[in-house]
C-alpha cells in the first residue's frame, strides 16, 4: 500500500492470489431438531447445504444476552473454544451473525451426556470408569497448559460424540489465568454445588486445582452412581466439602479409592496432579490407570458396554434426516391460518365443541364455558389427581408429554388451565417441575405429529407427544393464546 492508501501492481496480485474467505450466514445451514438447551443459549443440529457437513450450532439471542447481561460470558467462551485443540473437546469451527442472534458452528456431540449415561447405567464399571477419567485428564492436561480453568466441570458437561468419545463443553464461566502458577487466586464464585471446591467456598480462590477437585467428585459418581458430597440443601452439601466428609462403600476398588483420596484433597496443592505434586505425569502414573496408552487414547476404541448405550440411546429424539417427513415452514403457516379461520367462524368460544380434556385425542375444553357447564366439569375435576394442582382453575387440557432439555427427556403431565397457565409434573412424585410463561410472544411450531416446540421470549420448550397429537396440543395452545391475548 502506498503512502497515498494505493495499491501496487505487485500488492494486487499478492492478494489475488489469496482466496477470499467467505462468512457463513444463517441460509447456508438446514437447521433440525434441538440438541440442547442452556440459560441463554440453544443449540440445533444444522446441516451445511453446499457442503453436507453437520454442525452443532450454538445460537444466542442478542436481546437476551444483552438482558441478562451474559456479554462477557459469551466472549470468554468464544476466546477459549478458539484456543482449545484437542479431541476431548467440542471444536468451535466458525462463528457468525445477523441482526438477532449470534452462532457458533461447533463439533457434533450427539450421544448424550455423562450424567444420562450413569443414570442408565447405575454407575460404571471399573473398565468405563478407567477410560473415561483417562480422558478427562488427557483434557485437562491440555486445558491447563494454556493456562485455562474450567471451573464448572460436571458430567452434564460431559457429552459424548458417535464414537463414544468424550467432548467437553460449556465454557462460559472458563477462566484465562494470567501466569501458569497453580496457587488458588480471587474468582467469582461459579460452578454447581456438588462439584465446587472447597477453596472456592471458603476463601473466594480458584485454580488449576479446583478443576482436579471435581474430577474426583466425577471418578467416584461414575463408580457409585451417587455423588461423594450429598444432602438435604446446599449449605449442607457446602458444610460436608469444606470439612471433606465422605465416604466410600463397602469393597471399592482399592487403586480408585486412592485415585479419589488423592484428588479430594481440602489444599488445592496436595491434589494428584498439581504442580506440587508432580504434575500430570505423577497423576497419569497412578495405578488405578494401569493399562491406558496415553499416547493413542483417542484412537481406542470405547468400552463395549458404553458403544452398546450408543446403538441404543435414549437421549436421541429425531435427526435432520428425520425431519424430512415432518412440516415444512409452508405447512406451520397453513396451520397457523387454519386455526385463525377456525376461530372466526366458530365466534362466540362458549360455541366450541366439548371434549374431555384429559383425552389426549381431543382439544379439550373451550377458554369459556356457560356457568352451569362450568361448575359441571369443576366437580368433575375435584375427583381428579390433578385439581390440587389447578389451584381453583379449571383443566382445559392435560395430557403426558415427554419434555426435551439437552440430552435428558423426562415423562411430564401437563396441565392447561384457565389464566392462562400451563404447568408441568413429575407424573410419579407428584411434584411440580415448572410451568411454561405466558405471553403475547408465546407461539407453537409444529414440527411433526408428534413433536412441537413451544417459544417463548426466553427460551424453547421441546415437546414430544407419543400418541402423534401434537398438532392439536398446539391448536388449544393458539386457541387459549386468541382468547386471552387478543
Amino acid at each position: 500500500m502506498t503512502e497515498n492508501g494505493v495499491k501496487t501492481e505487485e500488492q494486487g496480485h499478492i492478494e489475488a492470489a489469496q482466496p477470499k474467505r467467505i462468512k457463513k450466514k444463517r441460509g447456508d445451514f438446514r437447521f433440525g431438531p434441538t440438541l440442547g438447551e442452556g440459560s441463554y443459549s440453544t443449540v440445533i443440529l444444522a446441516r451445511e447445504i453446499e457442503s453436507g457437513r453437520e454442525y452443532a450450532m450454538k445460537v444466542l439471542e442478542k436481546r437476551h444476552i444483552m438482558r441478562e447481561k451474559k456479554v462477557p460470558q459469551v466472549e470468554r467462551e468464544k476466546q477459549v473454544l478458539s484456543r482449545l485443540d484437542h479431541p476431548f473437546f467440542v471444536r468451535l469451527y466458525f462463528t457468525f451473525q445477523d441482526t438477532e442472534r449470534l452462532y457458533f458452528g461447533l463439533s457434533v456431540a450427539r450421544k448424550g451426556e455423562l450424567l444420562s449415561k450413569i443414570k442408565q447405567l447405575g454407575k460404571f464399571d471399573l473398565e468405563c470408569s478407567r477410560f473415561y477419567t483417562a480422558q478427562i485428564v488427557s483434557a485437562l492436561q491440555h486445558l491447563h497448559s494454556l493456562n485455562i480453568i474450567h471451573r464448572d466441570l460436571k458430567p452434564e458437561n460431559i457429552l459424548f460424540n458417535d464414537k463414544m468419545q468424550i467432548q467437553i463443553t460449556d465454557f462460559g464461566t472458563a477462566k484465562e489465568l494470567k501466569d501458569s502458577g497453580d496457587e488458588p487466586r480471587s474468582s467469582s464464585f461459579v460452578g454447581t454445588a456438588q462439584y465446587v471446591s472447597p477453596e472456592l467456598l471458603k476463601d473466594k480462590k480458584a485454580c488449576k486445582s479446583s478443576d482436579l477437585w471435581a474430577l474426583g467428585c466425577i471418578v467416584y459418581q461414575m463408580l457409585t452412581g451417587q455423588f461423594p458430597f450429598k444432602a438435604p440443601n446446599e449449605y449442607l452439601i457446602f458444610q460436608q466439602i469444606v470439612n471433606c466428609k465422605y465416604e466410600f462403600p463397602e469393597d471399592f476398588d482399592p487403586n480408585a479409592r486412592d485415585l479419589i483420596s488423592s484428588l479430594l484433597q481440602l489444599d488445592p496443592m496436595m491434589r494428584l496432579g498439581s504442580s506440587s505434586c508432580g504434575g500430570y505425569e505423577k497423576l497419569m502414573e497412578h495405578p488405578f490407570f494401569t493399562g491406558i496408552d496415553w499416547e493413542n487414547l483417542a484412537n481406542q476404541a470405547a468400552p463395549k458396554t458404553m458403544l452398546a448405550l450408543a446403538g441404543d440411546s435414549s437421549d436421541e429424539d429425531t435427526t435432520v434426516e428425520d425431519l424430512a417427513d415432518g412440516f415444512d415452514q409452508a405447512f406451520i403457516n397453513d396451520f397457523k391460518a387454519q386455526v385463525i379461520e377456525e376461530s372466526k367462524q366458530k365466534g362466540d368460544s362458549t360455541q366450541l365443541v366439548i371434549c374431555d380434556p384429559t383425552d389426549n385425542s381431543g382439544l379439550g375444553l373451550p377458554a369459556v364455558l356457560p356457568k352451569e357447564e362450568r361448575e359441571r366439569w369443576m366437580k368433575k375435576q375435584h375427583s381428579s389427581d390433578w385439581d390440587y394442582f389447578a389451584k381453583g382453575n379449571l383443566i382445559l387440557k392435560q395430557g403426558q408429554l415427554e419434555k426435551k432439555r439437552g440430552f435428558s427427556v423426562k415423562l411430564r403431565e401437563f396441565l392447561l388451565t384457565e389464566g392462562p397457565k400451563l404447568i408441568y409434573i413429575d407424573p410419579n412424585s407428584k411434584e411440580v417441575k415448572g410451568e411454561i410463561p405466558w405471553s403475547s410472544e408465546l407461539r407453537t411450531e409444529p414440527k411433526s405429529f408428534r413433536i412441537f416446540f413451544v417459544h417463548t421470549p426466553n427460551r424453547t420448550y421441546h415437546l414430544i407427544d407419543k400418541s402423534n397429537n401434537a398438532l392439536i396440543w398446539c391448536k388449544k395452545i393458539e386457541e387459549i393464546k386468541k382468547h386471552y391475548y387478543t
